[in-house]
This record gives structure tokens, C-alpha cells and sequence, in this order.
């Protein structure tokens, strides 16, 4: 149990007082999951496709909440009712369902969000979040042991207004082109329809200077804090925390890294040839900056940059 804990404080308290607000992490209700599903996308950078999601009488059950992010990765979200719940093995039979059941999911998405955005869903990592009002010890060394990308979010509800959402731990699986079946061992392949080269085969393919400057990148984007989060997808390196705050493209032809951030255009000072205005401008990832980095000292430059990206995400 996290001792996080919130207080008031300010003119409305006599003598500037501090007074502790008590929190509550009582058995989730069907009106809390409500509420998230109403503002998926604000508390988690998710684009809510469904509730209580049936995954047909063969296999018998219900997905609380099923979304794609803005990774355009398949998200499962499952809440926990009860402290004898199993909840992370829940989610991911239903994880597995959906790796299975590929057409269903990018039906919903395209009745939802059109063609062009069913064409794009990203099955290299599907996520599965599960939000209880508390998890053991066990819970977060399960994670660990799962070869899938698993988060556990903790809430705690303030007064009536107040709403807290904790990463309590992530774990990343490893970028395939395949994802197993976690029940009968058989393959889907994650190849997409069409062959174009990934960020990935970029990467390796591009030299040894731009490849140290990545991994310089890299470096700082994970250190900015303990619970950055690396997703390697097909067009672009995605580095989040519950929401992306750095996507990282190769140039190899071009030698430089093209980096987005969530940062207005409008606060900072561009600079031609090094930041960019790209929210009338199709890219690949999320951000409204574009950072350009040809060297170390573009890096440097750029560091202050990302870290208040972090702070946005």
C-alpha cells in the first residue's frame, strides 16, 4: 500500500493549517469504471471502443473496458472488484482472446474510428491495465514473470472531487513479430499488410556515430524518471509513462533523430532547423513539437525540452 498521502492548505484553512484530505480506496464501483470510460483518453491516453465487451459463449467473458492508444495499440483494461481477485490472470485470458481474435477488435476500431485508423492498429504490443484500489507484493513480482505489457494503476478517491491515479508498475514486453498465444501456443503473425521497413531495422542499419547519438538519447529519455516506459513499435521509438512524452524516429539517409514531444509550439521560441510547429503537419507518433537532433550538442539543447514533455505527460 502506497503511504502517498494529500493535504490543504492555503487562506481556506484557519491559521494556514494544514489539513490532511483522507483518502479512499473502498471496493471499485460500477460508477467509477463509468467515470474513467467517459474520460479514458484524459486519464490514460486511450480511445475507449467498448464496455463490458463479450468475448462470445465459447469462450465466455466479459472485457470491463477495451481501447486503443495512441500508439494505436490494443488496450485491455480490467478493474478489481474484490481483494481475492485474480485480476491480472483475467486479463490476460482475455489478452489472449484478442491476439486471437484480431478481426473483431479492428471491426470495432473501424465502426468507430474509420478505415484508414483499422489499417494502422499496431499488434506488436497490445497493453493490459488493471486499476484496483490496491495491489500485494505479489501482484507487481507476477508482472515481472509475463513476457506482456502489463500495468498496474492504483486509485484512491479524495472527498467527492478528487481523483488519484498511481502507476504502481509497468512491465514491457519485448518488441516480436509474432505474439503467442498464452493457452495454445499457436502464432499470430504481426507482420503488416504491407513490407516497409520498421524504426527498428533503421536503427540497425544506420552508423555508428548516429547509433551512439540514439543511444545517448535513449539514455536521458530513460533517466528522467522511474517510470519511463520504452516501446519499440513499427514506425517509431515511444517512450511514455502512463501517456507518450518522446517519440523517436532514425533518419538514416539524413543522419539525425526526429523526435516528437508534448510541448505547445507557441510556448518556446523555434528555432529553423531544430524545433518545428508539425500540429497541421501528419507524422508518425504524438506531439505537436518536432525536435531535430544531429549531434551532441543538439542533444544538450533539447534535454530541458523532453524533461518538460515528462512533466506534461
Amino acid at each position: 500500500m502506497s503511504d502517498l498521502k494529500l493535504f490543504r492548505i492555503g487562506a481556506e484553512n484557519a491559521n494556514d493549517d494544514v489539513c490532511e484530505i483522507q483518502g479512499s480506496s473502498l471496493a471499485l464501483e460500477k460508477s467509477l469504471q463509468t467515470l474513467i470510460e467517459q474520460n479514458l483518453e484524459t486519464f490514460l491516453g486511450v480511445r475507449f471502443l467498448a464496455s463490458e465487451f463479450s468475448t462470445g459463449r465459447e469462450h465466455g467473458g466479459r472485457m470491463d473496458t477495451l481501447g486503443i492508444d495512441e500508439n494505436m495499440c490494443p488496450v485491455i483494461i480490467e478493474y478489481k472488484r474484490s481483494s481475492n481477485m485474480n485480476v491480472i490472470n483475467q486479463g490476460l485470458f482475455y489478452l489472449d482472446w484478442l491476439v486471437t481474435h484480431r478481426g473483431d477488435f479492428e471491426m470495432l476500431v473501424l465502426k468507430q474510428f474509420g478505415e484508414d485508423a483499422a489499417k494502422t492498429v499496431e499488434w506488436s504490443a497490445p497493453r493490459l491495465i488493471c486499476i484496483a484500489g490496491d495491489f500485494s507484493k505479489y501482484d507487481e513480482h507476477a508482472i515481472k514473470q509475463m513476457n506482456h505489457n502489463i500495468e498496474l494503476i492504483r486509485y484512491v478517491k479524495f472527498d467527492n472531487d478528487l481523483l488519484l491515479l498511481e502507476q504502481v508498475n509497468a512491465v514491457s514486453a519485448p518488441a516480436s513479430s509474432t505474439v503467442m498465444s498464452a493457452t495454445n501456443g499457436t502464432v499470430a503473425s504481426d507482420k503488416p499488410k504491407q513490407k516497409y521497413k520498421t524504426v527498428s531495422q533503421y536503427l540497425e542499419s544506420a552508423d555508428d556515430e548516429l547509433r551512439a547519438l540514439f543511444d545517448s538519447l535513449k539514455d536521458h529519455l530513460e533517466a528522467i524518471g522511474d517510470d519511463v516506459q520504452f516501446k519499440p513499435l513499427r514506425f517509431y521509438f515511444a517512450f511514455k509513462r502512463i501517456k507518450n512524452f518522446a517519440c523517436v524516429e532514425v533518419k538514416t539517409q539524413e543522419r539525425k533523430l526526429i523526435v516528437h514531444v508534448k510541448i505547445n509550439p507557441d510556448k518556446i521560441e523555434l528555432q529553423d532547423g531544430f524545433t518545428r510547429d508539425v500540429r497541421t503537419i501528419g507524422h508518425f507518433g504524438t506531439g505537436d513539437l518536432e525536435i531535430t537532433i544531429r549531434s551532441t550538442d543538439d542533444l544538450e539543447k533539447a534535454k530541458p525540452l523532453f524533461e518538460k514533455s515528462y512533466e506534461n505527460a
